[in-house]
């Protein structure tokens, strides 16, 4: 059964190794909320000496103006753990990201937040960048078949731990996912307090 996780506009972003200094300056960190960092996202790369939007890098271009998937290369997210970089990509609207790796901490605290985030090997990478090379490109992203949908029947499959898809369709975090088990563990601490009444 199909199920659109998400579906737009991708920007290419042609970089290894983008580390989460570069994903949220550390001067943008001063805050706890959650809030208002899509504006920071990128930002020595996006904005000019004088603060104007720089208008050679590919975010800022009018053609991926509105993008919600980003496609990168190697190593995303390396750097420092900081939760804020997720949340300024996700803030800023980007729902997936596609890249031949991932730091393993930028990784968990993307899919914490409800992103999802795709590893494929570099030639399939390639493939996609050469696809955007040919013009601002449309995909789909069916999570319940794992497939990247092209359109005209074309698609390209990923691989995805079992968890993090449920999670990810269900719309569930950690916490969400351990709730779920409630009735279990009422059920075993009543157990435990009619066997071993001395525990309390």
């Amino acid at each position: 059964m199909s199920q659109i996780f998400a579906q737009g506009l991708v920007c290419p972003l042609d970089k290894n190794n983008v580390d989460t200094d570069q994903i949220i300056p550390k001067q943008f960190l001063t805050s706890v909320s959650r809030d208002g960092f899509a504006q920071a996202m990128f930002y020595d790369w996006r904005y000019l000496a004088d603060g104007t939007p720089n208008p050679d890098f590919v975010v800022n271009k009018p053609e991926y103006q509105s993008a919600s998937i980003l496609l990168t290369r190697a190593n995303f997210g390396c750097g420092s753990s900081r939760e804020h970089a997720p949340w300024a990509i996700k803030q800023y609207g980007f729902n997936v990201i596609i890249a031949e790796s991932f730091a393993d901490i930028f990784f968990n605290n993307s899919v914490n937040n409800g992103m999802l985030l795709i590893q494929l090997s570099k030639t399939n990478i390639e493939l996609l960048f050469n696809r955007c090379a040919q013009g601002p490109q449309q995909w789909q992203i069916d999570l319940q078949s794992q497939e990247i949908l092209f359109g005209n029947n074309a698609a390209m499959g990923f691989n995805i731990d079992a968890d993090i898809k449920q999670r990810l369709l269900s719309g569930l975090d950690f916490i969400g996912s351990s709730e779920l088990l409630n009735p279990q563990i009422a059920d075993y601490e009543r157990s435990r307090k009619a066997s071993q009444p001395w525990l309390g």
